[in-house]
């Protein structure tokens, strides 16, 4: 019944994201209908919000092929370049069995366990310890770990991360994230040209319309017959703008946040270890930062520790939350917030005082005097022994000495 559950939960879950993905082509035509109101404000001064409103449908209608096929183009050349565009902003590099045969093999072994293609496997050169899968199909799919992953985590650890990102996988989570970082692109590339584009502007010092800095003087004089609906009309298609974006952005996280929750899972159910799952997560919790990463890699990763204002705009939930989930239906154990090597370490400067000890002082006046019988702190020999294992006086006799009292040892 667990199985069935969280099967039934995967597939719900694909067709929401199906449904988002296409929410997302509809903000690219609320973008481009905001910029026909635009344009129509240009073409048309001094006229009505009506006559914007009007003539901007009737513009988006014209436009909807030319915006489809722009969008779908998009997605086409993302499809065959995204992979290198990953490769190109993080460094990862694919690996060989020669080269990694400790990762390869766990890899390897998981995909043999539950017949599995084998994906590419990736090591990036970064101390920071993270992991994310990529590809939209079975001939692109790769792992990518970094190197600070593979030193700070044990092998069961490590077992449990690939786990997890060949969960994304196996659930078509890293097709639908791509497609959705590529539209929500899209959405963000238009954003920032119609901004761009309005930085542009001036407002009238008459306040009688909207004009371009390089417009002329005569071109101005045209549109001070009046512009209240040319404001209305850019007030519009500045907050469509704006709600575009942040709908895409939430489009996106709808997308990933609840996928995490899944991957752990799976994670659990490839290894069936919980525990190694709980302690990866509270060694990388904090320490996945990518330099020099775009937002779109991160969102991929297995934490991403970038949030935003009261966590909006986080694009995984906290581990605090994974972990509780883990303890909570995988029977896992939580040992909190780990702290690593390197994270106490001291520079060598630093360290090397510490690993000296002052040296015993030895002499008729400083050594320590035990009681009879008792063990010299300087030597460790019983007190009054202290030469017993020194050379012999020069002179004196080896082995037994006799005498008038009897034979002494």
């Amino acid at each position: 019944m667990a199985a069935y559950g969280l099967y039934t939960h995967i597939a719900s879950n694909k067709t929401r994201s199906m449904l988002l993905l296409a929410g997302l082509f509809l903000l690219i035509y609320v973008l481009v209908f905001a910029g026909a109101l635009v344009a129509e404000v240009f073409s048309h001064a001094g006229r009505s919000v009506d006559f914007y409103l009007t003539n901007a449908r009737r513009d988006l209608i014209a436009a909807l092929p030319w915006a489809t096929i722009a969008a779908v183009a998009w997605i086409v050349i993302a499809y065959f370049f995204h992979q290198n565009m990953i490769d190109a902003v993080t460094g990862g590099a694919t690996v060989s069995r020669q080269q990694e045969p400790r990762l390869y093999n766990l890899l390897e072994n998981l995909c043999i366990s539950r017949g599995i293609p084998m994906p590419k496997l990736k090591v990036m050169d970064s101390p920071a310890l993270n992991a994310f899968a990529s590809g939209l199909n079975r001939q692109q799919y790769s792992i990518t770990v970094t190197t600070g992953l593979l030193q700070a985590l044990n092998d069961s650890e490590m077992e449990a991360v690939l786990g997890h990102e060949l969960t994304h996988i196996r659930n078509g989570d890293v097709q639908l994230m791509v497609v959705a970082v590529i539209i929500a692109g899209v959405v963000g590339f238009f954003g920032e040209l119609f901004f761009r584009m309005f930085t542009n502007l001036s407002w009238n010092s008459s306040g009688s319309g909207w004009s371009s800095s390089r417009s002329s003087s005569s071109s101005s004089s045209d549109r001070d017959k009046g512009g209240g609906g040319a404001v209305i009309a850019i007030i519009i298609a500045v907050a469509l703008i704006v709600l575009a974006w942040l709908l895409s952005q939430v489009v996106k996280l709808a997308l990933s946040r609840s996928r995490e929750y899944l991957a752990d899972a799976g994670a659990v159910e490839l290894t069936k270890n919980p525990d190694a799952m709980i302690t990866a997560l509270r060694k990388i919790e904090n320490r996945g930062e990518l330099p020099g990463a775009t937002s779109a890699v991160m969102e991929l990763c297995v934490d991403n520790p970038r949030e935003g204002f009261a966590d909006l705009f986080a694009t995984h939930p906290s581990v605090d939350a994974r972990v509780k989930a883990l303890v909570q239906f995988a029977g896992g154990h939580d040992p909190g917030p780990l702290a690593l090597p390197s994270d106490t370490a001291e520079g060598p400067e630093e360290a090397a005082p510490a690993a000296e000890q002052p040296p015993v002082p030895h002499g008729p006046w400083s050594d320590p005097v035990a009681p009879p019988g008792m063990p010299d702190p300087a030597s460790g020999r019983p007190a009054g022994t202290q030469g017993a294992s020194q050379d012999p006086l020069p002179g004196s006799l080896p082995g037994p000495l006799q005498g008038p009292w009897g034979r002494h040892g």
